[in-house]
């Protein structure tokens, strides 16, 4: 059975572009518009990834995770940050919050389908 990422980020062409790339290499993909929806969407069905950009409307990435990680079921599903946000701080913050690992935009098809891969296999 294909593992499932959901893919969190308020522009819906790269949305597209990670699904696209995902669903090539056998993931299933859920997409989400922010943070908000992401979560709502997160409860309804347990995914094995979440991807999600950092500025987002309604919620943010950082909100995003530490809701998800106070979450029993996602308290040790992974989570990548996928943004354009590439500070030191930022990614600090992220780690704070709980993300397992940090890719920035515009990201590498390849390289994405690598991480994606070496964390949920």
């Amino acid at each position: 059975m294909a593992k499932t990422i959901l893919a969190v980020d308020d522009s819906g062409s790269l949305r597209q572009m990670v699904a696209f790339s995902l669903n090539a290499a056998g993931y299933q993909v859920i997409e989400a518009v922010d943070g908000q929806d992401g979560l709502n969407k997160a409860k309804d069905q347990i995914v094995d990834l979440v991807l999600t950009d950092q500025n987002m409307p309604n919620m943010d990435g950082l909100t995003l995770i530490k809701s998800l990680r106070a979450l029993d079921t996602y308290k040790t599903v992974p989570i990548l940050m996928l943004t354009t946000e590439s500070s030191d701080e930022m990614k600090a913050q992220g780690r704070a919050a709980g993300a397992t690992g940090w890719l920035v935009k515009p990201f590498d098809p390849k390289r994405l389908i690598d991480v994606v891969k070496k964390v949920i296999g």
